[in-house]
Parts: structure tokens; C-alpha cells; sequence
């Protein structure tokens, strides 16, 4: 038995010694010869200003096809937009002249072209979630996407990306070790002139890109921003563009001269009523999305209000996320059109500065208590920070709630218990208080399986089975959200204080919605609708988020703050001189 597996492991191994050599005559018979691939590399780097300029194009055509879902999308985006594509590219191509500094010049063109692509793919990663793409803003949400990691990335999705990493990393270091290096004379001088010169004309280059509308410089909508003129321009303007430039004029008496043209009320201080303002989030009638159908009205007590109280269309500043730039817009009366792309001032200014907002104008000049109540983490887009800043008195979040209930999938706390925090701020103080009160239940994001087995809402139209699960799961959770709107109310009337209430929902939910399917006509049109105990006139007006407050105060004779009294003081109308008004202030 011995000799038996002795001569079959020898066997095994006479086999394969004459497979390896059959493997290495044919491996040396296709490989590049050595003054071959010399002539090559002395060709390659001698051009090699032409070569990354195609290598950029190339990066940039791929960055669009993952951006845009699409390889359509990515060549309609070079034909229609040649000439902001080729903007795209002439960045990654400033970028590529860094690998000059280096020898291992085919590393660093891989790690530059990966880094380009990496961001592209994050991109198209978070595009296929949400409507918002990605931004430089982004990078500071990073302990916030870890914290929502489930609710929008499964574990294997997160696992595929870790490989991919992982896969990556590990070629770099076989290119480290195993790659060409350059054996000529560097300049790094020449680089450095090469370098500085970019930097001097691309701003040039931009601004009359910009002047030509090749290119623009403030996006109305992000997405279609990133959509016309690249992810490439557009990430890299929101990395330059941040924070509030202050206008040309910025000066002591600019801001006197706009201030002096705002007539000062004074607020009647008889009987102050509380104020409560509740952010649906996500909300939207579902009747106005025009190819659904439903089985009954999903929304009939938001109805009931939309046609007895005042009430009408809220123009918001994102769709399908970002939340946290409704809200900022709400609290303190500013346009987020101010700052830089893609900014979340949360996130930013807000870090390190307080903030006038509704809470420091009625809390300070009224004596109001002012309390927010959120039924999810406290420290989600630094809202904890963010609400001291602003001046409120208390942030209750779900950290410091009983929560029993959450929804179907498990993934958000129901709204109810709401009604009992609000109720617990009112009870807090003595005198009158503004609750902001922000819900969770209506988020996404919502399964194409069909979840709930007997929906009280049936919802037929979608493209498909699977969209029409997710629109029927969501309408079933905003019909929930609807109850609680009845349930909040009815708390109120019971109680013996003027109180005034307004609800909106701050965006879109995620569900690729176009102008086309709203009728409204526009995807950052969302709804608004309040509630009052003590006969507040019925004053239908289409509203920007940054004038909601101001409208719902100035109905209660409530007139305080800079920016509230601007907007009474306009009645809500921007023109040219009041938009400049307003950046002053």
C-alpha cells in the first residue's frame, strides 16, 4: 500500500512539473517583451498628458453611468452636455497631474482613479435610496448613515461593499509592489508651475462657464443640478461652496437700511396661545400623486382641516430626503438658497454658532416655554446641538421614551406616542409654550413585497407589483399618521388654552416622482394644514417653508424676530429687492 501511494504521488507530480512547463512557454509566448514594454512605457509617458486627459474622460463617463443608473444616461448626459462633460473631466484631469510628484506613476494614476470613481459609485449608491444626491456635506453625516445603516442597506449590501474595499485595496498593494516605476528625471518644479496654473485658470475657466450657462453655480433643485452639469462639477462645488458668503454691500448700514423697512408690530399679549408645529415626515396627500388609485381616503382628517382651516401648498427645499434643511428652514425663517450646495447648516455653522429661531423670538421677547419632541435619536443630524443653539428649552427623543410600538417592517417608532410628550410639554410650564413636535412613522424606507396582509387602504396604479406594494405600504403608514393628526387635535380641544397648530410634511417620499405625477406640478410642493380652539379666520396661502411660521404667527398677532417680521412684514411676496433684503438679514 506504500508503493501504491508513493507511485501515484509521484505521478501527480511528474504531471504537474510538465503542466507548469506547458504553462510557462505559453505565458512567455504572449507576454510583452521586455524592449517592447519599454518602447510602450517611454511612449505612454511622453504622451501622458493626452493619456490622462482620455483616462478622465473615461473616469467621468463611468462615474455618470453609475450616477445616472444608466449607459444611456451617461452618453445623453456627453451629447446633450458635451461641453460640461468635458469640464467634468478637465478636473480628474488636474487631479491626474499629481501623479508627476511620484514614481510609482501607475499607482498613483490607479488610487486617483479609484478615489474619482469611488465617490461616483457612493453616489449611485445613495441615489438608488434617496432623490438628494451625494454631497460634501454628506461626509459629516457619516455617524448618522452608520446609525441608519438597516433601515436603508441590508447586511448583505453592506457586506458586498466591505469585499469590494477589501479587493480593491488589495490590488493597490500588488501595484505597489509589483508596478512600474518611473526611471526618468522628475521635475517636480514643473508640476508644481503645472499645478498652480489650474488653480489660477479653472476658477477663470468656471465663471465663464457659469456666465455662458454652461454651468451654473447655485442649483434650485440639487438633483437636477447634478443631473445638467456632472456629479465631478457639482461635488466638487459643494467641497468649495460652503457656508454664507456675505452679499458685495454687507455692511452695518446695508443691514440698517433693510431693517428700517420692515413696519414693527407689536403682538397683542392679552391671551398668547400655545403654538404647536408638527413636521410629518414624509407626508404627502397620496391623492395628489396623479396614477394612484384608493379604495377609500387615506387622509380624510388632514382633509378635514386642508378645508376648515387655513392651509395650502408648502414649497420645500429637498425631495425625498433631507429633512433636517426643511426643519432649519421652518425654525428660523432663512432660505437655504443662502448657503452653500448641498449644506446642512445642523451640520456646519450651527456646530460652533447659536441661531435666532422661532423658539429664541418667542421664548425671549414672550416668555414662552419652548419644547421639541421627536419619537427618534436625539442625535441624528446633530439635532441636540442644534435645537440649544437655536435656543429651546428642552429636546425630548426617544431615548427618553417608553416606546412599545413601531411599524410593520419594525423599522420607526409609531407617531401616538407623541400625543402624549406634547401634552407633557404643555404641562411643563405655567405660561404658553411652542411645542415642536417632529414625527418618524411615515419615513422610508418601504418593501416591494407585499408586508401588510389586509390593508385597510388598497392602492392599484403603480408601473408594477412591486412599486405598487411600496405605495401601499406607505399609504397605509401615512393613513396612520392621519389618525394621529385626529388624535393630537382632540387632546387639544380638551384642553382649556388658546392654542393654534400647523402641520406640514418637509419633502417627497423616495419613490422616483416626477412634476409630471403630482398635481401640483412640482415634486417640492408638499402640503400644509392647521388646527385652531379659538376662531382664527380661514386664510388660504401657498407658502416657502422659511415663511410657514411667520405666516401661522402673524394670524395670532404674534409678531417677533428679524426674520418672521420680514416675511409678515412683505406679506410673503419675494421680489428682487426683498430677496436681497433678505440675504442682509
Amino acid at each position: 500500500m506504500f508503493y501504491t501511494v508513493k507511485n501515484t504521488l509521484q505521478k501527480f507530480t511528474t504531471k504537474y512539473k510538465t503542466f507548469q512547463q506547458k504553462r510557462n512557454i505559453q505565458e512567455k509566448k504572449h507576454l510583452i517583451k521586455p524592449e517592447q514594454r519599454k518602447k510602450l512605457i517611454t511612449f505612454l509617458n511622453r504622451y501622458s498628458l493626452i493619456f490622462h486627459y482620455l483616462l478622465a474622460c473615461s473616469v467621468c463617463f463611468l462615474i455618470e453611468m453609475i450616477s445616472r443608473h444608466s449607459i444611456t444616461g451617461a452618453f445623453t448626459f456627453i451629447f446633450d452636455r458635451g461641453l460640461a462633460f468635458l469640464y467634468n473631466s478637465l478636473i480628474v484631469f488636474t487631479s491626474l497631474h499629481l501623479v508627476y510628484f511620484f514614481r510609482r506613476r501607475a499607482l498613483m494614476r490607479s488610487i486617483i482613479s479609484i478615489l474619482w470613481l469611488f465617490l461616483g459609485t457612493i453616489n449611485g449608491c445613495i441615489l438608488s435610496k434617496r432623490v438628494t444626491p451625494f454631497t460634501y456635506t454628506d461626509v459629516k453625516l457619516i455617524n448618522d448613515l452608520f446609525t441608519m445603516q438597516s433601515n436603508y442597506f441590508s447586511n448583505l449590501e453592506a457586506l458586498i461593499v466591505i469585499l469590494l474595499v477589501l479587493i480593491v485595496i488589495i490590488a493597490l498593494v500588488v501595484l505597489w509592489k509589483k508596478g512600474p516605476k518611473y526611471q526618468g528625471k522628475q521635475n517636480r518644479f514643473a508640476s508644481i508651475l503645472a499645478i498652480g496654473a489650474f488653480a489660477f485658470f479653472i476658477p477663470m475657466v468656471t465663471q465663464a462657464a457659469v456666465s455662458n450657462n454652461i454651468l451654473a453655480d447655485y442649483f434650485e433643485n440639487i438633483a437636477q443640478g447634478y443631473e445638467d452639469y456632472g456629479f465631478v462639477y457639482s461635488f466638487s462645488a459643494s467641497v468649495v461652496d460652503r457656508g454664507m458668503t456675505a452679499p458685495r454691500d454687507y455692511s452695518q448700514e446695508s443691514v440698517d437700511e433693510a431693517l428700517s423697512k420692515i413696519e414693527k408690530k407689536d403682538s397683542d399679549t392679552t391671551e398668547l396661545p400655545n403654538v404647536i408645529c408638527v413636521l410629518l415626515e414624509s407626508f404627502i396627500d397620496p391623492k395628489e400623486v396623479n396614477f394612484l388609485n384608493f379604495s377609500e381616503n387615506p387622509v380624510p382628517n388632514f382633509d378635514h382641516l386642508y378645508h376648515n382651516y387655513s392651509s395650502g401648498y408648502l414649497t420645500v427645499p429637498v425631495v425625498g430626503a433631507g429633512t433636517a434643511n426643511t426643519e432649519f428652514e421652518i425654525l428660523t425663517g432663512m432660505g437655504m438658497q443662502f448657503f452653500g450646495l448641498g449644506e446642512y447648516p445642523y451640520k456646519t455653522i450651527l456646530k460652533s454658532n447659536s441661531c435666532e429661531s422661532i423658539a429664541s423670538d418667542l421664548g425671549n421677547n414672550l416668555g414662552y416655554g419652548t419644547h421639541v419632541v421627536h419619537n427618534n435619536g436625539g442625535n441624528f443630524y446633530s439635532r441636540a446641538n442644534a435645537f440649544s443653539q437655536m435656543g429651546f428649552d428642552s429636546f425630548i427623543s426617544k431615548e427618553m421614551m417608553n416606546i412599545q410600538e413601531y411599524t410593520p417592517l419594525g423599522t420607526w417608532p409609531t407617531d401616538d406616542i407623541l400625543i402624549g410628550e406634547v401634552e407633557k410639554a404643555l404641562d411643563s410650564t405655567e405660561h404658553q409654550d411652542f411645542v415642536y413636535a417632529i414625527t418618524v412613522q411615515g419615513h422610508g424606507a418601504y418593501p416591494t413585497e407585499k408586508v401588510i396582509e389586509h390593508p385597510e387602504i388598497v392602492v392599484t396604479g403603480a408601473e408594477n407589483e412591486a412599486k405598487n406594494n411600496e405605495w401601499e405600504y406607505y399609504t397605509n403608514e401615512i393613513h396612520e399618521v392621519d389618525k394621529f393628526i385626529a388624535n393630537l387635535t382632540d387632546m387639544l380641544s380638551k384642553r382649556d388654552e388658546k392654542t393654534v397648530v400647523v402641520f406640514f410634511g418637509d419633502h417627497l417620499p423616495t419613490m422616483g416622482l416626477t412634476d409630471t405625477d403630482m398635481k401640483s406640478g412640482n415634486i417640492f410642493k408638499t402640503k400644509y394644514v392647521t388646527w385652531n380652539n379659538f376662531g382664527m379666520e380661514k386664510i388660504d396661502k401657498d407658502l416657502t417653508s422659511y415663511q410657514l411660521l411667520a405666516a401661522i404667527t402673524d394670524q395670532a398677532n404674534l409678531h417677533e424676530g428679524t426674520m418672521f417680521s420680514f416675511h409678515q412684514n412683505y406679506n410673503y411676496q419675494m421680489t428682487e429687492e426683498t430677496s436681497r433684503d433678505m440675504e442682509l438679514l
